[in-house]
């Protein structure tokens, strides 16, 4: 039997029939997944394109927020840097006009900044408290003088033992050596408590006489706080003393009762505001600021008056002005106001309490007057009363911790 030889194929068509299994393979694998992905819901796929969105945006978060952090750390640190940079230039200045002041005294010249006082060393104190006044008002200043003011040698111990220095600011007459000016000569050689001003008195030159005052106090002495006060309110110095030393290491605070009252622009009405049309519409308030019959700066702030007072502009209010001096300063307003209280009435319609019903509580004010007089009504008469029923007592002050 004949045997057969297997048969055998060529090359090519191992070749042909492999390409031809490919090509059908994967036809019928696409189909496939076609009809697989096509019974998929549209919710499904959605679901998963943002679950696939929303690991990226987890993967992105992390490093935009480290880099907005270092954004706002640096954005503090460059501020920080800005207010050393404006507290040093500061006192630059502070120190060159000190210099400039201790030239002036070793070639002999009067210092148009403080007259009476060439003593290159100023006097380290806590306070200055500078109480407004005029030369109408001796009697106002009597009922100070006989109440929460010390004479004499307790005046003289309160500064030295105490740092709390107080003087009645008054500058000068139109007319020179005036019988005005020699009056108050005349007082102040009786009771020596008077701090004289280059300035020319006059009720609508308040705002000058408040830089002046800061400007010649800083120059004679070296204080933590400076303080204004009218000649119409009573003040507890201890408590007062107690505040301000609550705020002490601080820099740049403005202590005070914060108010933002209507801007005034009808004519012949009191305190109206002449330039009016800055603040905008009619019927704008102003700024917050405190109210002028008592307040305290601290002594960047005094020194920055004294430095820039050429060109620090007045308004027609004094408490206005001062309050626009520190807009765009790095300033604490500082709202107290246990320094307006209000003095005892026999009305009983006011719900807040009176200094006197505060002083029975153990709360006594700093400072108290009636806002319907912008000070207290008829003082001359009443100072005494407001100080037996709202005084803290001549001992406090002596033992307040400075």
């Amino acid at each position: 039997m004949k045997q057969r030889t297997p048969r055998k194929f060529s090359l090519n068509c191992i070749l042909f029939l492999c390409i031809s299994f490919f090509v059908l393979g994967a036809l019928f694998s696409h189909r496939l997944w076609n009809t697989a992905t096509s019974n998929i819901s549209p919710v499904s796929k959605l679901q998963s394109e943002q679950a696939i969105g929303s690991d990226d945006c987890d993967k992105k978060k992390p490093a935009d927020n480290d880099v907005m952090g270092e954004v706002l750390k640096t954005h503090e640190a460059i501020e920080s840097l800005d207010k050393t940079v404006a507290m040093l230039q500061m006192k630059l200045a502070v120190s060159r006009r000190n210099q400039e002041m201790k030239n002036l005294d070793d070639t002999g010249d009067v210092s148009t900044l403080d007259p009476a006082h060439n003593d290159s060393q100023r006097a380290k104190v806590f306070m200055v408290i500078g109480i407004n006044t005029a030369f109408s008002s001796r009697k106002r200043r009597d009922s100070i003088r006989e109440t929460w003011m010390p004479q004499g040698n307790k005046l003289v111990q309160l500064e030295r033992e105490k740092g709390i220095v107080i003087r009645f600011m008054i500058g000068h007459s139109a007319t020179s050596n005036s019988i005005l000016d020699r009056a108050i000569d005349s007082e102040d050689a009786e009771h020596k408590d008077f701090l004289r001003l280059e300035h020319v008195e006059g009720y609508h030159e308040l705002s000058a006489k408040t830089k002046t005052y800061f400007s010649t106090a800083v120059t004679r002495w070296d204080a933590e706080f400076y303080v204004k006060v009218d000649d119409d309110v009573h003040v507890n110095l201890g408590n007062l003393a107690a505040t301000l030393g609550r705020h002490r290491y601080k820099t740049g605070v403005y202590i005070g009762c914060m108010k933002s009252g209507p801007v005034l622009s009808k004519k012949y009405v009191k305190y109206r505001e002449p330039e009016y049309w800055k603040f905008g519409e009619v019927g704008n308030k102003y700024f917050r600021h405190a109210t002028g019959q008592i307040y305290a700066i601290s002594k960047d702030l005094a020194d920055y008056i004294a430095i820039n007072q050429p060109i620090l502009h007045k308004y027609a209010n004094e408490d206005v002005s001062l309050g626009s001096w520190f807009i765009g300063l790095e300033v604490e307003h500082v709202n107290d106001r246990s320094m307006c209280c209000r003095t005892p009435t026999n009305y009983t319609l006011f719900k807040t309490k009176d200094c006197e019903r505060k002083a029975q509580e153990g709360n006594t004010c700093v400072a108290s007057f009636d806002w319907s007089c912008s000070g207290i009504c008829k003082s001359v008469e009443r100072m005494q009363q407001v100080h037996l029923k709202c005084g803290e007592g001549d001992a406090v002050v002596w033992s307040a911790l400075i």
